[in-house]
C-alpha cells in the first residue's frame, strides 16, 4: 500500500507542475488576444482545455490520496500552517476546477472572438490564483530531489 501512495503523490506533485504551466501558457494565449482583434484559433482553444483537463485530473488524484490517507488513519497534511488546511486545499482545488471549466466552455460557446478571449483569460486566470493559493508552499517542491 505504500508504493500506491508513493505512486498516487508523485503523480499529483507531477501533475501540479503541468496545471502551472498550462495555467501559463492559456493565459499567454488569451491576454494579448484581449485588445489584438484577431481570431479565436484551435491554437488558442488548445491551452485552456489542457488547462482544464489538468486540474480535473489533480482533482481525481488528490481525491484517491485523500481516500487512501483517510482509510490508513495517516494525516493528510502533517506539518500545515492550520488544521483546517486539508479541507482548504480540497476546496480550492474543486473550485479551481470549477473555475477552468467554466472558462472551457464559454471560450467555446461565446459569440464572438473578443467574448471567447475575456472568458478564456477570465476564468483562467481566476483558476490560476486559487491554484496558487491551494499549493501548500511548505512542503518540498520536487520530494524525490529534495528541493
Amino acid at each position: 500500500m505504500a508504493t500506491l501512495y508513493l505512486v498516487l503523490l508523485t503523480l499529483h506533485n507531477l501533475n501540479r507542475w503541468v496545471i502551472l504551466l498550462t495555467g501559463l501558457w492559456a493565459l499567454v494565449r488569451s491576454i494579448p488576444g484581449l485588445t489584438s482583434g484577431r481570431l479565436f484559433t484551435p491554437a488558442d482553444r488548445r491551452p485552456v482545455a489542457a488547462f482544464m483537463g489538468s486540474l480535473h485530473l489533480q482533482v481525481v488524484l488528490g481525491l484517491l490520496l485523500f481516500a487512501f490517507m483517510g482509510m490508513q488513519n495517516v494525516p493528510v497534511f502533517a506539518g500545515a500552517p492550520r488544521p483546517s488546511f486539508q479541507w482548504e486545499h480540497l476546496g480550492l482545488g474543486v473550485l479551481a476546477a470549477v473555475f477552468a471549466t467554466v472558462g472551457s466552455v464559454q471560450s467555446r460557446k461565446a459569440a464572438t472572438d473578443p467574448l471567447r478571449f475575456r472568458a478564456a483569460a477570465l476564468w483562467t486566470g481566476l483558476a490560476m490564483l486559487v491554484v496558487l493559493a491551494g499549493i501548500p508552499w511548505w512542503r518540498p517542491l520536487l520530494r524525490f530531489f529534495n528541493l
